[in-house]
């Protein structure tokens, strides 16, 4: 079904050749055959996969970013664990400052049990290995795994899904808090490997979970993150969740964070994008019941050639419910950034309060974004609103600063951090704020002395349905 499949895709067909041919492997190499039910979800994958074709710059999704760079990517997926290596002192860096956390760490996509410490945990949580779980507990899986992730439209799920191998876990039964932070830390370290980590978060109702799912390169070789991420928060949970993608200026970054809330949930999910040649970020957040209240926050840096693309969707299916969204972007040199936000209000929706901001700094004329927020709205008893604004440094700001007798660099690193601050000051967990505002600085140390200072950001558009 799958050759037949292919042989239909009017695309180049040679890297799906290749992926065909190393999934046929990966099928031979595994050492215990999988559940039925797993090897059923993997074939679904790569025939989706044949079927949908490598994405092109020809669909609307990708019309701003060129996916070229990642089928031309030598695909040889890291299918077995290799000995890393690595001591704990080599990573400890990486380690949020101040901050207890469970810590689970994956090399080339693979669990690294040496180099995670799992602390005590409260009765029926389960945090681990996705690989591990599924050899040992696959029914507390079954009924989660795939079932957020929309591998039938997503050709780089549909990708992760055919490979589908490990990943991070995350059980809480209902009623359950986890108090203490979960550090998922994915490091890339063999050059040229592609890694496709599969995460499951699930939240029972009424339970409680912050997870920091954390990606950085180890050198500075070129390798292709394709991750997966699927949360299920239940009734009355409450979830937080940090993506940190700070991988190397060679890497090539594909993400899916796939969330479906239930009955009064709250999700409050930040994506921080500091890193890639090419970073790519889906996130798709499902409001299936009443009183769901969503918040997305997002900030992205980005300078030389890369690209940092992030499309969005907040989709209500039920009423009385809230998505708000705020992104802001900072871009310098020839950076190219993407925001393509999607608001969908179906018909039973009513009472929906939905709010989209995307708001962008340029630090050079050569610098591009390409802002596209949207509504679609079928209740007639709502209150949305989206807009975007795209502008420079404010000149009578920095001559407010300098004229304190501040120094021009200073000044523009203080006014860049205050833009970025709106973003950081929204994550509830302290310790890992104030790591991540040291960690800005440190990306923002050394603006351009010739960057061209502009009066206040100019709007693109802002549109409310009340």
């Amino acid at each position: 079904m799958v050759t037949s499949t292919l042989a239909r895709v009017q695309t180049d067909p040679r890297p799906l050749e290749r992926y065909l041919a190393a999934f046929e492997a990966f099928e031979k190499a595994e050492a215990e055959p999988a559940p039925p039910w797993l090897r059923a979800l993997r074939t679904s994958g790569i025939s989706y996969l044949a079927q949908l074709g490598l994405p092109t710059s020809d669909l609307e999704d990708w019309r701003f970013t060129n996916p070229a760079l990642l089928a031309q990517f030598p695909f040889s997926p890291a299918i077995s664990p290799l000995p890393s290596r690595l001591a704990l002192s080599e990573i400890k860096h990486f380690f949020p400052d101040g901050l207890e956390t469970h810590r689970l760490v994956f090399v080339d996509g693979h669990f690294s049990p040496e180099l995670s410490a799992i602390g005590s945990v409260p009765p029926g949580v389960t945090i681990g290995s996705l690989a591990d779980v599924l050899r040992e507990q696959p029914s507390l899986i079954e009924s989660h795994l795939g079932r957020a992730a929309r591998h039938e439209t997503n050709a780089f799920a549909a990708l992760n899904t055919a490979f589908l191998q490990d990943g991070a876990f995350l059980h809480l039964p209902p009623h359950q808090n986890l108090e203490t932070p979960v550090h998922l830390l994915f490091l890339t370290k063999t050059p040229g490997a592609v890694n496709q980590p599969r995460n499951l978060f699930v939240a029972g109702p009424h339970s409680r979970l912050r997870v920091i799912e954390d990606y950085v390169s180890l050198g500075e070789a070129a390798t292709f993150t394709n991750a997966v991420t699927e949360i299920f928060a239940g009734d009355n949970a409450r979830l937080e969740h940090l993506k940190i993608q700070r991988e190397n200026a060679a890497s090539l970054h594909v993400a899916t964070i796939e969330c479906r809330q239930q009955r009064d949930s709250s999700v409050l999910t930040h994506s921080l994008s500091v890193g890639a040649r090419l970073a790519r970020h889906n996130i798709h957040l499902r409001l299936e019941s009443q009183g769901c209240v969503s918040v997305l926050n997002g900030l992205y840096l980005a300078d030389g050639e890369r690209l940092v693309d992030h499309h969005t969707i907040a989709d209500h299916l039920a009423p009385h419910c809230a998505s708000h969204e705020f992104l802001h972007g900072i871009l310098g040199g020839r950076a190219r950034g993407v925001f393509n936000g999607r608001i969908f209000v179906h018909l039973d929706a009513q009472k929906t309060d939905a709010r989209q901001t995307n708001r962008n700094l340029l630090l050079s004329d050569d610098a591009t974004i390409n802002s596209t927020p949207q509504l679609e709205i079928h209740a007639d008893d709502v209150k949305c609103t989206h807009g975007a604004t795209v502008g420079q440094l404010d000149d009578e700001a920095l001559f407010y600063l300098r004229s304190r007798g501040i120094g021009e660099n200073l000044a523009r690193q203080m006014l860049i951090h205050a833009f970025a601050s709106d973003i950081i000051n929204r994550i509830t967990i302290e310790p890992a704020r104030a790591w991540l505002e040291k960690v800005l600085a440190e990306r923002l140390s050394d603006p351009p002395a010739t960057l061209p200072a502009r009066t206040k950001p100019t709007p693109l558009g802002e549109t409310s349905h009340v």
